[in-house]
């Protein structure tokens, strides 16, 4: 699965290393066997995993270089996170780079992922509450929240500093009154993506 990932990404511009691979490959193994008891996504099928939400998650590399938005240093949060998407594969791919909070609601899921971190030897912070309680504010915020899109719009802008940046990841359909702040890029291997960029 770990090859299927590596030349996915390398097609997309996004060269992954050996041991970056090794945290997927654990990712992926403790994602299946939590999620037969914890329900953590949808997604039951190896192949589908790797795709849908490793590469997807890491689409955001190539969005943060085409806009010029530097993650270096920044607190970056992903709100509506579940099973750690797309925060995780960014913390795998950034590493030390980046100051990551993971927000999750539903206290089984954010147990999930303090394991997942001790499994996988990365340091990030859970945040285990509704994304409208939290008072940190963040540099970067990123959901793949599903959800009517204004609310969760205006809920990651709670989260941000002054001058802070947050980006919706979405399918196809976006909102009329969006289009403007929406950046469309396609990739190999997974249908096109639509990233709504906006800051506060």
């Amino acid at each position: 699965m770990m090859e299927l990932l590596k030349d996915l990404a390398e097609k997309n511009g996004i060269i992954l290393t050996g041991n970056q691979l090794e945290l997927f490959d654990k990712y992926l193994s403790m994602l299946l066997k939590w999620n037969k008891v914890y329900n953590l996504t949808s997604v039951r099928k190896k192949d589908e995993i790797v795709i849908k939400h490793f590469l997807d998650s890491l689409t955001l590399v190539k969005l943060f270089e085409a806009k010029g938005i530097s993650v270096e240093d920044k607190e970056i949060a992903d709100f509506g996170t579940g099973g750690g998407f797309p925060g995780v594969p960014l913390k795998i791919y950034y590493q030390d780079k980046i100051k990551l909070y993971l927000i999750e609601s539903i206290n089984k899921k954010c147990i999930f992922l303090e394991m997942l971190k001790k499994e996988l030897k990365i340091d990030y912070t859970v945040l285990c509450d509704r994304a409208e309680n939290i008072d940190k504010k963040f540099d970067i915020v990123v959901s793949r929240a599903t959800g009517e899109t204004f609310e969760v719009l205006k809920i990651g802008k709670n989260l941000l500093k002054e001058n802070g940046i947050i980006v919706i990841m979405k399918g196809k359909d976006i909102e009329e009154e969006l289009k403007l702040y929406t950046t469309k890029m396609s990739f190999k291997g997974l249908p096109e993506r639509s990233f709504i960029v906006m800051t506060k």
